[in-house]
């Protein structure tokens, strides 16, 4: 087992830099594409509102659904390191083959004519991304709480720390690749997010040291094993590089991607009642069964938050007044602001985590979750004060709807990196990584429901100049979703005492 010496990262282990860093370059390249996508869909291949948030929710079900299969491969085969590596190497060349543009759609008789070979290329582009991102994400994020004992105290602060990093590539990818893409070309925009996953990929592999032997796979014998005279490590990369045609195919169908929400949902409830059943006893199956509770709370969380990357991308580009004494917003960079609002308050939160511990006031995660909900939407709430104050021709003044990203961050950081701490904490180790493929699945499935929830405001791409009626689209869709998120918040708190009494002491 390759080691150094337990070189510190403020007063974190090592790792968990090379961690950080590798996810940093990983997330500019995922989230600079992510920003550009929906506008890229609308205004250059002309999609409809409602055809591109089917395919963007479409496709981001699969790349948060493909974590339950690459963790279940890394627990069982090639281990956490090499799964990222994989994941890696496929999401380079997905970034890269996003640079290719083709030629812009145009009407020509009433007709849309679009570039068919260049979407061929684009979707399969995107199926690289996913297959990649199912062998990196919720893996690296499983390295992180194998770096600390369980009841290591720094453990929270650290996956803060780890969310932190991240957002800082997703800041940079928002500015730099809106700007590239809105300024000198869509490829251009694409080329930078897959320059940033190279960097992710030097960067892991050459901090490897620091990983002090942790990620590695838990029994070499089994893929050293030959099937067929292949070794089944082998055999594993090439079913998942030929999986990605398939995947190509599904981005496609979205009736094939609802289907497959459905199964896999019910699978892996299907699964997780049987493993608690079978190889737990009492105190593990009732963490397992808290858990579970907290993760289908997730998915109300994340369908409201997600609302981010589909109706309120349009929501700032059409209603928003971008105008600020001559200087002219574009409505992406909006995107950067739940990056640069976590960069400001992780460390906040992770202090007073620390602080209301060291005072027996820190709330348990149960708790934490309901006021991530409640946040959620009361940020709604505030775009909704913003429609009615500016009149029904108006339009919105920008500093409402940066009102509502600093809520979703305050919730978002009441809920993601203490989530992904709890995985750690309440999943039983030998299926850690499937857990937190579970917990990037319910997220999962929420994207696909915030596709589903944006096409309630959704118009026609060239009937969109009917702002009034626009407008009131968006705000009746935005109350709406104010009362989802606080209602769903207010329940979660009835249903704490007895959560609290599942989890058996972990906070």
């Amino acid at each position: 087992m390759e080691t150094v010496n337990h070189k510190t990262f403020f007063g974190h282990p090592a790792g968990l830099l090379v961690l950080l860093a590798t996810e940093m370059w990983e997330r500019f390249s995922f989230y600079g594409m992510k920003a550009l996508l929906l506008f890229y869909l609308t205004r250059y291949h002309l999609f409809s509102d409602s055809s591109g948030y089917a395919l963007l929710g479409s496709y981001a079900f699969l790349v948060y659904a493909m974590p339950v299969l690459g963790g279940h491969l890394a627990d069982k085969y090639i281990g956490f390191r090499k799964s990222i590596t994989f994941g890696a190497i496929l999401l380079v060349l997905g970034h890269l083959g996003m640079a290719y543009e083709g030629h812009a759609a145009k009407i020509v008789d009433g007709v849309r004519v679009q570039d068919t070979f260049a979407l061929q290329v684009f979707y399969f582009s995107l199926a690289l991304i996913v297959m990649g991102v199912g062998f990196l994400k919720s893996n690296i994020s499983s390295i992180v709480g194998e770096l600390y004992t369980p009841d290591d105290p720094r453990r929270d602060s650290g996956f803060t720390l780890f969310y932190m990093g991240i957002n800082v590539g997703a800041l940079l990818a928002t500015i730099v690749c809106v700007y590239l893409g809105e300024e000198f070309g869509w490829g251009y925009g694409f080329g930078a997010a897959g320059i940033g996953m190279v960097l992710g990929l030097i960067v892991f592999i050459a901090g490897r040291p620091y990983l002090e032997g942790h990620g590695e796979p838990q029994d070499l014998e089994a893929i050293r094993k030959k099937k067929y005279g292949v070794r089944i490590e082998h055999w594993i990369y090439i079913l998942s590089t030929l999986g990605t045609f398939v995947v190509w195919q599904m981005i496609q169908s979205h009736s094939v991607v609802q289907g497959l929400l459905m199964v896999a949902g019910a699978g892996s409830l299907a699964y997780i009642i049987y493993y608690s059943a079978k190889h737990l006893d009492k105190v593990a199956r009732d963490k397992l069964i808290a858990l579970t509770i907290l993760i289908i709370f997730t998915v109300v969380f994340w369908s409201l938050f997600e609302q981010a990357y589909m109706s309120l991308n349009l929501f700032a580009e059409r209603i928003i007044n971008l105008d600020i004494n001559g200087f002219e917003l574009k409505p992406g960079w909006f995107l950067g602001l739940n990056s640069f609002f976590i960069i400001v308050l992780a460390i906040v939160f992770a202090r007073l985590w620390v602080w209301l511990e060291k005072r027996n006031l820190n709330p348990n995660t149960s708790i934490k979750f309901a006021y991530a909900l409640i946040l959620v939407g009361l940020g709604f709430g505030a775009l909704v004060v913003g429609g009615v104050v500016s009149g029904e021709e108006g339009k919105v003044a920008f500093y409402w709807l940066v009102l509502a990203y600093l809520l979703h961050t305050c919730g978002e950081l009441c809920l993601s990196p203490i989530g992904l701490s709890v995985v750690t904490k309440l999943s039983p180790q030998k299926i850690l990584g499937f857990m937190m493929g579970v917990w990037f699945l319910a997220t999962a499935s929420s994207e696909f429901i915030a596709a589903k929830i944006s096409d309630m405001a959704s118009v026609d791409h060239l009937d969109a100049g009917d702002f009034i009626s626009t407008k009131a689209a968006y705000i009746d869709l935005y109350l709406n979703l104010f009362y989802a998120g606080v209602i769903s918040g207010v329940v979660l708190i009835i249903c704490s005492p007895f959560i609290k009494r599942l989890m058996h002491g972990v906070k």
